[in-house]
C-alpha cells in the first residue's frame, strides 16, 4: 500500500489555520484535524480557483 504524502503550504501561518494536499491524489484535509475528512478534488482546477482568489476572505 503506498503511504499518502501530506504537504503544508509554506505561506502557511503558525496558528494552524491552513489545510494540507496530497499532490497528484488530489485529496485535501484541514491540518488540524489529520484524522478528520479528506476532499477528493481535481489538483489544477483547485488550484487555478486559489490562485484567482476565488478562496479569499471577503
Amino acid at each position: 500500500m503506498n503511504r499518502i504524502v501530506w504537504r503544508k503550504s509554506s505561506r502557511s501561518n503558525p496558528n494552524g489555520n491552513c489545510v494540507e494536499l496530497s499532490n497528484p491524489r488530489g485529496l485535501i484535509r484541514d491540518s488540524k484535524d489529520p484524522r478528520g475528512p479528506v476532499l477528493r478534488v481535481d489538483v489544477a482546477g483547485f488550484l487555478a480557483s486559489v490562485k484567482r482568489g476565488r478562496f479569499d476572505p471577503s
